[in-house]
């Protein structure tokens, strides 16, 4: 991990990023720029992508959609809702990957994991049930 110079824009993108849960590039630029009316996109992805280099935030790649980014860099889980496309936190206790459970499973040392889970949230629940009544 390499000390990055200290920049204004920098320190703006990480406070959008500590106010906003899972923001896009584009949604942080957009954010950045009430503050930075002259900051670029490129800017803001070159930034995104040393703070995720750095490990100062995680940068969340799915299969689906764009990259989010995450001020939480402690191990955790997320969960999408296919309806409203929202990425939530998952705090599960109890979840590890040790590498016995995978020594005859895989050809290989594990060295990272994501746990990613799909379905519709609480909210998205609620209107489909108040259009449906």
């Amino acid at each position: 991990m390499r000390k990055l110079k200290y920049s204004h824009q920098r320190e703006a993108i990480k406070s959008f990023l500590t106010e906003n849960l899972h923001p896009t590039a584009d949604e942080v630029y957009v954010g950045v720029r009430e503050s930075f009316p002259n900051v670029s996109l490129g800017t803001v992805y070159r930034n995104l992508n040393q703070l995720s280099e750095n490990g100062e935030i995680q940068k969340l790649t799915f299969p689906e959609g764009p990259d989010r980014f995450d001020y939480n860099t402690a191990p955790h889980y997320h969960f999408i809702c296919r309806s409203c496309g929202r990425v939530y936190d998952l705090k599960f206790r109890d979840v590890k990957l040790e590498p016995d459970d995978t020594a005859e499973a895989l050809p290989g040392r594990v060295e990272d994991y994501s746990i990613i889970c799909y379905g519709t949230c609480s909210g998205c629940i609620e209107k489909e049930e108040k259009k449906g009544a």
